[in-house]
C-alpha cells in the first residue's frame, strides 16, 4: 500500500531548495573558524556545509534585520558581479540600500565625502572581496552579517552565514531566502503562504543573455507600415490638393497700373528722352552788413 506524500515544513522545503542551488558545495581549504559549520569532506576534497546551521543563521539574520527600524539604515553590498542583481533586488524588496560594485574607500568613515554613510547594520556577500567596508565598518563599529565559504576569513565578521557565496545560483538563493525571511517575520507575508516573487529574478544573468531576450522582445513587436513605398503615390495626391501648392506669385509681364510710369517712357524711347526733372527754386542767402551787427 503506498503512502501518501507528506508534506514539506518549510526549513525542509528551504533545504531542499538550497541544495539545488549548489548552496552546500564549499572550497578544497577550510578556515579553522569555519570547521563548525562542515559536515564532512568529500573524496575530490570539497568539503559539505551543514545546511541546518546555514538555515538557523539565516533566521538569525534575519530576526537583527528586522530589529532595525529604519530599513534604510541596512546597506547590503556585493563587489562580485554574481551578487550584484541579488543585492539589488534584495534592497528593492526589503526597503534596504544597496551598494553594487566597487566599494568608494573612505564611505563609512571619511565625513567630507558625498557618498559618506553611517548605517546601522552591513550585509556582505563576500568577506575576502569585501574587506575594505568589513575594516571601515569595524572601525566605525557597525555590526557585519557576511556569507562565508569554508575558506572565508572571519575576521571583524559579527554573524557569518556558511554557504557557497561563488556561485550565481547560490548567492541569488540565500538572498532570496532571507528576502522572505524578513518580511515574513514583518508581517508582509502570512503564515502559511509563499512569496509571489520568484528566485530566478535574484540570479546573476550574463550580458549575452540579456542582450538574446531584448533582441526577441524587439522581434516580437509589430511591424510597421514602409511608409517609403507610399512616398510619390496617389494616396499623397488624393490627400493633399494640388491646389494648396500653387504658387502665389505673380506673372513675370504684370504690370502694377497706379504707379512707375516713369519707367514706361524709359522703356520705350531710352534714358535720353526721359524729361529732366525741375529744380524747385532757391532763394538768394541775405546780404550782411559789413559794418556791424545793425
Amino acid at each position: 500500500m503506498a503512502t501518501a506524500q507528506r508534506n514539506l515544513t518549510t526549513r525542509e522545503a528551504d533545504i531542499r531548495m538550497m541544495m539545488a542551488a549548489e548552496v552546500h558545495l564549499g572550497t578544497k581549504n577550510c578556515d579553522f573558524q569555519m570547521e563548525r559549520y562542515v559536515f564532512k569532506r568529500r573524496n575530490d576534497g570539497i568539503y559539505i556545509i551543514n545546511l541546518g546551521k546555514t538555515w538557523e543563521k539565516l533566521q538569525l539574520a534575519a530576526r537583527i534585520i528586522v530589529a532595525i527600524e529604519n530599513p534604510q539604515d541596512i546597506i547590503v553590498q556585493s563587489a562580485r558581479p554574481y551578487g550584484q542583481r541579488a543585492v539589488l533586488k534584495f534592497a528593492q524588496y526589503t526597503g534596504a540600500h544597496a551598494i553594487a560594485g566597487r566599494h568608494t574607500p573612505g564611505t563609512f568613515t571619511n565625513q567630507l565625502q558625498t557618498s559618506f554613510s553611517e548605517p546601522r547594520l552591513l550585509i556582505l556577500t563576500d568577506p575576502r572581496t569585501d574587506h575594505q567596508p568589513i575594516k571601515e565598518a569595524a572601525l566605525s563599529n557597525i555590526p557585519t552579517i557576511a556569507f562565508c565559504d569554508t575558506d572565508s576569513p572571519m575576521r571583524y565578521v559579527d554573524i557569518g552565514i556558511p554557504a557557497n557565496n561563488k556561485g550565481k545560483h547560490s548567492i541569488g538563493c540565500l538572498f532570496w531566502l532571507l528576502g522572505r525571511m524578513v518580511l515574513q517575520m514583518r508581517g508582509l507575508i502570512p503564515p502559511g503562504h509563499k512569496w509571489d516573487i520568484m528566485v530566478d529574478l535574484f540570479f546573476y544573468r550574463e550580458p549575452e543573455e540579456a542582450k538574446e531576450q531584448q533582441e526577441e522582445e524587439v522581434q516580437a513587436l509589430p511591424d510597421h507600415t514602409d511608409y517609403s513605398a507610399v512616398a510619390g503615390g496617389a494616396e499623397w495626391s488624393s490627400q493633399i490638393p494640388d491646389a494648396q501648392w500653387a504658387p502665389e506669385i505673380p506673372a513675370a509681364g504684370a504690370v502694377v497700373a497706379s504707379g512707375w510710369t516713369a519707367e514706361e517712357a524709359v522703356g520705350r524711347e531710352g534714358w535720353d528722352a526721359a524729361a529732366a526733372p525741375t529744380m524747385a527754386a532757391v532763394a538768394p542767402p541775405p546780404v550782411v552788413n559789413p559794418g556791424g551787427w545793425e
